[in-house]
């Protein structure tokens, strides 16, 4: 019987998150492995960081990161683990403006965006880059710090009064400005990937926020992509070096596919209820034949 690690974060605690783990460490028992689930606190062995190697009595044959504790995750292989998704993929997607950083010089169509300075833990004494940016981008504007989920932390402003309040309100969180991609209002496709398949996709419909995501207030429904948004999906997965992941999608003006964001850790109960496609069990099939 193969064994593996599903590490989580053990102060992230909802039964949105507990149903997501249960269902992999189900799909994983239908393959005869025994998937144990480990919060990033218990993991006392492989905190150690100075120099030299753990001695493991037992260790997994692989570690399902389900958590973006990153540098536990490099830890855990640099101990010689195997991660899925690897440490460097979770830290590009968990991170908007690295994400399209590493996606730059490819063919990916994505909205013009712009990074905001570094400030460290200062106060912008002036935003002097938010009217050099809003020559290029104009309004209205979107605002999403780098680091957010579920469709929080993204803002849309309609002038530069409304930028620089948001940015006030914002903090010293690192954020990105981008193009208001106006013909993918309140839409856009989720495609979930694992390997070089696409496993399953939905188009999730908002008409009352510009955000298309199902936690604020999103409706969804089975789809089946174009060729294009699936070409699209398999070389962002290739070019971020993911295992599995969901890639959403807008529509431009034309129709064709603007990559909204990557996904490392997409949760899969909403897909599951919109297409009956348990995601879990292709992860898990796909680890399993990996190792």
């Amino acid at each position: 019987m193969k064994t593996g690690w599903l590490i989580v974060n053990g102060y992230l605690e909802s039964e949105k998150f507990d149903e997501i783990y249960n269902w992999l460490i189900e799909a994983a028992e239908k393959r005869d492995c025994k998937l144990r689930k480990l919060p990033n606190d218990q993991v006392d062995s492989v905190l150690k960081i100075s120099s030299g190697s753990t001695n493991w009595k037992q260790k997994p044959d692989f570690v399902l990161f389900w958590d973006k504790d990153v540098k536990l995750a490099k830890t855990l292989e640099a101990e010689g683990f195997k991660v899925f998704n690897s440490a460097e993929a979770i830290e590009t997607c968990d991170d908007k403006a690295l994400t399209f950083i590493k996606l730059k010089n490819t063919d990916i169509k994505m909205p013009a965006t712009y990074m905001a300075p570094m400030t460290f833990d200062k106060e912008y004494k002036d935003y002097t880059f938010v009217l050099q940016i809003e020559g290029s981008l104009g309004y209205p504007m979107v605002i999403k710090e780098n680091k957010g989920s579920f469709g929080e932390q993204v803002y849309l402003v309609n002038n530069y009064y409304e930028a620089v309040e948001k940015i006030k309100a914002i903090g010293h969180c690192d954020f990105i400005m981008q193009e208001y991609i106006e013909s993918s209002k309140g839409r856009d496709v989720r495609i979930h990937i694992v390997g070089d398949k696409i496993v399953t996709a939905m188009e999730r419909v908002n008409e009352d926020d510009f955000r298309a995501n199902i936690t604020n207030g999103g409706k969804m429904k089975k789809y089946t992509p174009t060729e294009e948004q699936c070409e699209m999906a398999l070389k962002v997965c290739r070019e971020l070096k993911l295992d599995f992941a969901g890639v959403d999608i807008m529509f431009g003006k034309q129709g064709e596919p603007v990559l909204c964001e990557v996904n490392s850790n997409a949760h899969f109960k909403n897909i599951y209820d919109c297409t009956g496609v348990n995601v879990a069990d292709e992860i898990m099939e796909y680890i399993l034949n990996k190792v």
